[in-house]
C-alpha cells in the first residue's frame, strides 16, 4: 500500500516516495522556501531598530516607545507623572536617557496584592526579639484584612460592573482574584464609593438637575460643589444622587423667609443705596453677612442700627 502524506505548504494529500519528502511538488517547495526567507527578512527588519537602539544612550520619545514596546503617548504620560526623567533641548526636541529607563524599572518592582487573614507577629529570627510597637502598627495598617466581592459592591452601591472596574483601576484599589471572582478592599471601596455617614439613614435624595433647580447652582458645578463640601452621594445604575438634608443644611434656604434678615436688594429698595455702597458699609461696620446660594443675607438688626447711626450723623453735620 503506497504511503501518503499531507503537504506542509498547501495541505494537499500526496503519495510520497521517501520518508523525507514534505511537499507535494517542486512549486510548493519553492513557495515554502520563499515564505521562510520572507519571514526571516521581516524578523530582521523588526529587530534591527531595537538592536540599534541598544547602542544609543539618548533616545527620542518615539525611539523610547519602540524600546519599551509601548506607544509614544504613554512615554509622554510617564514623563508627565515624573516616573521617567526627560530633557527638553528645544521647543520640538526632547530626549530620554536609556539609563533613566533602567532606573525607572529598578525602583518600580512588580507587586502582587494578595488577601491577608491576620497580621503576623513580627519576630526577628536571628535575634529572637520582637519588633518595636511602632513597626508593628505600620505592618498591621498596611495589610488588607476585609474584602468585598464584586457582586457585593454592585449591590451595596448600585454601580455597574464596568464602572466598578474603571473606578478600581483609577483609584488603585487593592484587589485579588480567587476562583474566578474579584475581591476588593473594603476600606478603599467605602472611601471611594461611599462616606462614613450611614447612607441607609438618608431618606431624601436629589438628582443633579433637581439640585440645580432647587438651590440655584449651575448644573456643571453640582458635582464639584458636592465634592468640595463632602455631601453624601450615591450612584444607582449610572445615575448620581445627592443628600437633600445636607444640601438644605449647607444652603440654609429657610433663611430666605426669615424676617430677621434682609437681602441686598431689599436694602437697596428701603434706603436707596447702590450695591457698592452696601458692600462698603457691610465691610466697615462689620454687619453680619450670611450667604445662601447666590444671595447675601444681612442681619436686619445690624442694618437698622447702622442706618440709624448714619441718619443721626447726617443730622449733626446739617446743624440740627
Amino acid at each position: 500500500m503506497p504511503k501518503t502524506r499531507k503537504c506542509a505548504y498547501c495541505g494537499k494529500v500526496f503519495i510520497t516516495n521517501s520518508g523525507m519528502q514534505k511537499y507535494c511538488s517542486e512549486e510548493c517547495a519553492e513557495q515554502a522556501k520563499e515564505t521562510k526567507k520572507k519571514r526571516q527578512r521581516d524578523f530582521l527588519r523588526a529587530v534591527e531598530p531595537v538592536m540599534e537602539l541598544q547602542q544609543q544612550e539618548y533616545l527620542t520619545f518615539s525611539k523610547a516607545a519602540i524600546l519599551l514596546g509601548c506607544t509614544r503617548q504613554y512615554v509622554y504620560k510617564l514623563v508627565e507623572q515624573g516616573k521617567l526623567p526627560a530633557s527638553r533641548l528645544s521647543s520640538r526636541m526632547a530626549l530620554v536617557r536609556k539609563s533613566d529607563i533602567e532606573k525607572m524599572f529598578a525602583v518600580n518592582p512588580y507587586n502582587r496584592v494578595l488577601p491577608c487573614t491576620k497580621p503576623k507577629k513580627s519576630v526577628s529570627k536571628k535575634l529572637k526579639t520582637p519588633v518595636k510597637e511602632k513597626e508593628k502598627v505600620e505592618c498591621a495598617t498596611d495589610e488588607v484584612l476585609e474584602y468585598y466581592s464584586g457582586e457585593d459592591v454592585m449591590n451595596i452601591y448600585k454601580v455597574k460592573q464596568s464602572w466598578l472596574y474603571t473606578t478600581a483601576k483609577r483609584h488603585q484599589i487593592p484587589m485579588c482574584r480567587i476562583a474566578g471572582r474579584n475581591y476588593y478592599s473594603k476600606k478603599h471601596i467605602d472611601a471611594v464609593f461611599g462616606t462614613t455617614i450611614d447612607i441607609d439613614a438618608i431618606v431624601d435624595w436629589l438628582s443633579p438637575q433637581e439640585v440645580a433647580d432647587r438651590y440655584g447652582i449651575n448644573l456643571t458645578a453640582v458635582r464639584s460643589y458636592a465634592h468640595r463640601h463632602k455631601i453624601p452621594s450615591k450612584r444607582e445604575y449610572g445615575s448620581t444622587y445627592y443628600s437633600q438634608s445636607h444640601f438644605d443644611e449647607l444652603r440654609r434656604t429657610d433663611l430666605l423667609s426669615n424676617e430677621d434678615y434682609y437681602t441686598v436688594e431689599q436694602v437697596q429698595q428701603l434706603y436707596g443705596l447702590t450695591k457698592a455702597n452696601i458692600c462698603h458699609i457691610v465691610k466697615v461696620k462689620h454687619i453680619e453677612k450670611t450667604k445662601v446660594g447666590r444671595l447675601n443675607l444681612l442681619l436686619r438688626s445690624d442694618v437698622e442700627r447702622v442706618m440709624e447711626e448714619r441718619k443721626s450723623l447726617g443730622m449733626m453735620n446739617a446743624g440740627f
